[in-house]
């Protein structure tokens, strides 16, 4: 129960495995350094069907109930002490990341912030406490991670910018891409997005692949040149410059090293499992392929809210909306592969 002064908001909140409840929380209050955010969209990411089918994604396990979500989008609903340069009413997405400790890396990966071993993210259970996710009607936020909106992009769009950061950090780890072959296996919405991004940075060619035909279309739809329905019947293409691969499906993968050209490049986007599972990898060695990880990223999200301005479209990804109260519906149908989903959003505001 709340009291009148702070009235209360609607969170998206995971009990446990299969246990998701629409609770009842008090609307909190901005401190020092902190912006209040009136959610309005939110989308959903594989973590968060995690946390919900099995209580952990990972190695991070739900210890408390956690509210999901860290693709999130609003508006400025007020501003603690101190905080400057932003003003209520803005619209405004998050960089979920925030660093724990004193922030020092190796000089080796100086600047690699996705790489710094003690991260809080929006939506974790990685640390007790847990970190909260944006799957609520307000959050704060320290002012330090709000990313306001350019002018022209919504907050529906605006609460994209994360995965497609994700997106723009994979592409960006090969030196140049401009007028190359690409291809991206996996065409879920981070891998519709790769297909996207490898575009907006000059891309020559973009193939993409995939067993789902749905999958294929929005892929097709957000810039792929050429598609390959795997399950009927297509062949992965030859000897291809670069590729991502973002099933992260292990078994993909010697299927993959056999697409990727002789001395060519492999980045690895698909999070692959985090137990022993066989693979064919013969050809990392006899091809000479550059094989080379990608997580999450740096301040790419910067980048992926200037292309959106100039006219990156993400809208083809966005197959499903639900409203909050539905959430457990909406990651019912994201979870589904005959739903033939691509990104699921929820609308965390009332008339927006």
């Amino acid at each position: 129960m709340t009291s009148r002064t702070n009235p209360g908001m609607k969170a998206v909140v995971v009990h446990g495995p299969g246990d998701l409840r629409i609770d009842e929380r008090a609307r909190p209050v901005p401190g020092p350094g902190e912006v209040l955010m009136a959610m309005e969209w939110g989308g959903i990411c594989g973590s968060d069907l995690a946390y919900w089918r099995n209580g952990a994604s990972g190695t991070a396990s739900l210890a408390h109930p956690l509210v999901l979500g860290h693709e999130v989008a609003g508006r400025i609903a007020g501003l603690g002490e101190g905080v400057t340069g932003l003003h209520e009413g803005q619209p405004v997405t998050v960089h979920p990341a925030q660093l724990v400790g004193d922030g020092v890396l190796p000089e080796r990966i100086a600047g690699r912030t996705n790489l710094y071993p003690h991260v809080r993210y929006f939506g974790s259970a990685a640390f007790d406490p847990h970190t909260d996710g944006g799957f609520s009607e307000y959050r704060t936020v320290p002012a330090a991670q709000i990313r306001p909106l350019p002018d022209g992009v919504g907050t529906e769009q605006g609460a994209l910018a994360e995965p497609l950061a994700v997106a723009l950090h994979a592409v960006g780890r090969v030196p140049e891409l401009r007028g190359r072959t690409v291809l991206v296996n996996g065409c879920g919405p981070i891998g519709s997005l790769v297909a996207a991004a490898a575009r907006h940075r000059g891309a020559g060619t973009v193939i993409a692949s995939d067993l789902s035909a749905a999958s294929l279309a929005v892929a097709r739809a957000m810039g792929a040149d050429e598609t390959r329905d795997l399950r009927g019947g297509d062949a992965l293409p030859e000897d291809v410059d670069i590729v991502f691969e973002a099933s992260g499906a292990a078994a993909a993968l010697g299927g993959v090293l056999r697409a990727t050209a002789r001395g060519g490049i492999l980045v690895q986007v698909g999070n692959l499992p985090g137990t022993a599972v066989p693979a064919v990898l013969g050809d990392l060695v006899t091809r000479e392929i550059t094989w080379i990880g990608s997580y999450r990223f740096v301040e790419e999200i910067d980048d992926a809210l200037l292309a959106l301005r100039d006219g990156l479209d993400v809208s083809p990804l966005i197959t499903h909306r639900f409203p909050l109260e539905r959430a457990a519906e909406a990651l019912a149908v994201a979870a589904d592969p005959a739903s033939g989903s691509s990104k699921v959003m929820l609308r965390l505001a009332a008339g927006t």
